[in-house]
């Protein structure tokens, strides 16, 4: 039976959460991820970002019944669909059966510092017109940061962040964004964090010739979660996590 909350008089529910489907991380989430939320992905290069959420959308689509919509800022979703093409994952397939939408929007930074000028009604409009197409449920930003390389003000960029997870949230989309780790910051802008409902950290590291990957649930809010460093491995089977 679903435990209630009582505070001043009104009966809250618990965060309610979305399956991945990926071996592992439910477990260590205790569930999925926060239910038309967003969450935030971040990590050194090659750490898995992208993978893990192609794989969030591909589990999506074929486990739960979820359609999702990939929206690629620096790769072309066909140089993507060859990459994870090698883990068993045709995404190509998935977006002609009307299960995936694929986007590519190219950003260049110089374009947005010369108008001084940056909306993301564009934005929206496209991503509107993606989820109505297949019905999604699912999204996936790879990577946002794109979107705003040319802002240097952390005041603009906080509230770009917010009203597009705000946009998210409205819509009850499930959403990850992949982000690269700064220097000394989870994230290149270090603001994500702040305004997503979760964090999830990866880290690919090299010890004599050994190499390891690991996951950190930095932040989730409003429910529990693994709080260690859990390895994982990415083979042809996609990604799997030891809880």
């Amino acid at each position: 039976m679903t435990k209630k909350k009582k505070l001043a008089g009104h009966v809250l529910m618990p965060l309610q959460k979305t399956r991945t489907g990926i071996a592992g991380l439910d477990e260590i989430t205790s569930g999925g991820l926060p239910r038309g939320r967003t969450t935030i992905v971040c990590g050194g290069p090659g750490c898995g970002k992208t993978m893990l959420g192609i794989e969030f959308l591909v589990r999506g689509a074929l486990e739960f019944d979820e359609p999702g919509v990939l929206m690629a800022f620096e790769e072309s979703p066909q140089d993507i669909a060859t990459n994870v093409a090698s883990l068993g994952f045709d995404i190509q397939d998935l977006a002609d059966k009307k299960k995936l939408f694929l986007d590519y929007i190219s950003v260049d930074p110089s374009e947005i510092q010369e108008t001084g000028d940056y909306d993301l009604e564009g934005l929206f409009i496209r991503l509107q017109n993606a989820v109505e197409t297949i019905g999604a449920k699912r999204v996936m930003f790879d990577t946002l940061e794109a979107l705003f390389s040319g802002f240097s003000n952390p005041g603009i960029l906080r509230a770009e962040f917010r009203r597009l997870f705000r946009w998210l949230k409205d819509r009850e989309l499930t959403a990850i964004v992949t982000a690269e780790r700064g220097d000394g910051t989870l994230t290149r802008q270090g603001l994500e964090e702040y305004v997503s409902d979760c964090v999830i950290l990866l880290d690919h590291r090299i010890k004599d010739q050994i190499s390891a990957r690991r996951l950190r649930i930095v932040k989730y809010r409003g429910t529990k979660h693994g709080a260690d460093e859990y390895p994982f491995l990415i083979d042809e089977k996609g990604m799997s996590f030891s809880p």
